[in-house]
């Protein structure tokens, strides 16, 4: 079995770091990418949705990788979405934690239901075409349950996100068609998705497994969030 991590917005690999160290200790392999655009340096003007998706691609068949389960955070639960369908004969399951999905021709942007305008004005307002988050916006919507310091710490890895990967949607059925084993993962005190996890979940005949903490689990509670995303194998269910 070979995890692929996707992060969510304006997050990089590095925050599937302490999940990935804990999956490949219990012997399988481990692969966190980071998005165009989102490497201290990237030039993130002009990267569309497609530029994710293809990125992830690629990896994989770069890599030649096989038994791949593509788990995806938050915002990651798009490019996952899109990954998967071209990537189906190489894939033992997908993961979601606490992870947006998409339904078929629906941005994340439009699902953010009365922030969609603010959202496309502040894409429409950046010179490179980004969004990004406030201090205040982050350490109360994604990890109020953490002190101050360890939220700065987090907070000062973020990137700007590119627009056209908020703004672009899919026209893609449900991976629940694919015929792949469908986990979803959510941390019980996650007020940041832009629907109830219970709800995103069923989108695709899933029901969630809880894990402790809030929108940024993988980082303060990686054994869990780890072991919930072990269990499905342990399980059969990969």
């Amino acid at each position: 079995m070979h995890y692929v991590f996707i992060p969510g917005a304006w997050h990089g690999g590095w925050s599937w770091h302490p999940v990935g160290h804990r999956v490949r200790a219990a012997g399988h392999g481990a692969t966190a990418l980071t998005m165009p655009g989102l490497s201290l340096g990237d030039d993130p003007a002009g990267l569309r949705l497609a530029d994710a998706v293809d990125h992830i691609v690629t990896a994989v068949e770069r890599r030649d990788l096989r038994d791949v389960v593509l788990v995806g955070h938050s915002w990651g639960g798009i490019p996952i979405t899109g990954a998967a369908h071209r990537l189906a004969a190489r894939l033992a399951g997908i993961a979601y934690f606490s992870a947006f999905i998409p339904q078929r021709g629906e941005s994340m942007a439009a699902a953010m239901g009365p922030l969609e305008g603010f959202v496309r004005d502040a894409i429409a307002a950046a010179p490179d075409g980004t969004i990004g988050i406030d201090f205040a916006t982050f350490a109360q919507g994604l990890m109020p349950d953490q002190p101050e310091a360890l939220q700065r710490a987090v907070f000062d890895q973020l990137m700007p996100q590119p627009g056209g990967y908020m703004l672009d949607a899919q026209d893609l059925p449900g991976v629940d068609t694919l015929g792949v084993p469908i986990t979803y993962v959510l941390a019980e005190n996650d007020t940041a998705l832009a629907a109830p996890g219970a709800e995103l979940a069923a989108r695709v005949g899933a029901h969630p497994i809880l894990v402790p903490g809030s929108h940024e689990a993988l980082l303060t509670h990686p054994d869990d969030v780890a072991k919930a995303l072990l269990a499905g194998h342990s399980q059969g269910s990969f």
